[in-house]
Order: C-alpha cells, then structure tokens, then sequence
C-alpha cells in the first residue's frame, strides 16, 4: 500500500481541518484521509480555492480540530 502525500492542515475554522494542497492533484469529496502512522484524520467533505493549489475542507476524526495544524495529511 502507498500513500500519496495530500497536504498539510494550515487551520481549523467552524469545526473542519483547512489543508492546503501542494499542486493541481487532489483527493476528491469523499476521500478518508490518514496521518503519518495511518490512523483516519478524517474525511474531504469539500474543495475550493484557486485550482492550481486548492486547499481542502476535512471533517476530523479527532478533537479538537486545532490539535491537527500543522500536520501532514495523507491519502491511501
């Protein structure tokens, strides 16, 4: 299994983990997404933002959501 490195959360705002892509390649809505030692950080509930770097709107699986700024974000 391989991940795919997604982005890293640069917010928390109105309870969703903001995660800034590095580029034009990004998980869909719908996407679980894992940390470092694979453990659900949540799911993509929603992209926005310019397309060349989207950032994306995750529902977290851990509380609080700021606990999760400033870690990276991977997919499966």
């Amino acid at each position: 299994m391989s991940l795919r490195r997604v982005g890293d959360v640069v917010r928390a705002a109105q309870g969703l983990a903001v995660v800034r892509t590095p580029g034009e390649e990004f998980p869909g809505a719908g996407t679980t997404l894992v940390d470092e030692s694979l453990t659900a950080a949540g799911e993509v509930v929603a992209v926005f933002g310019p397309v060349e770097r989207p950032y994306l709107a995750v529902t977290p699986e851990t509380e609080p959501v700021a606990a999760l700024v400033g870690e990276t974000l991977y997919a499966r």
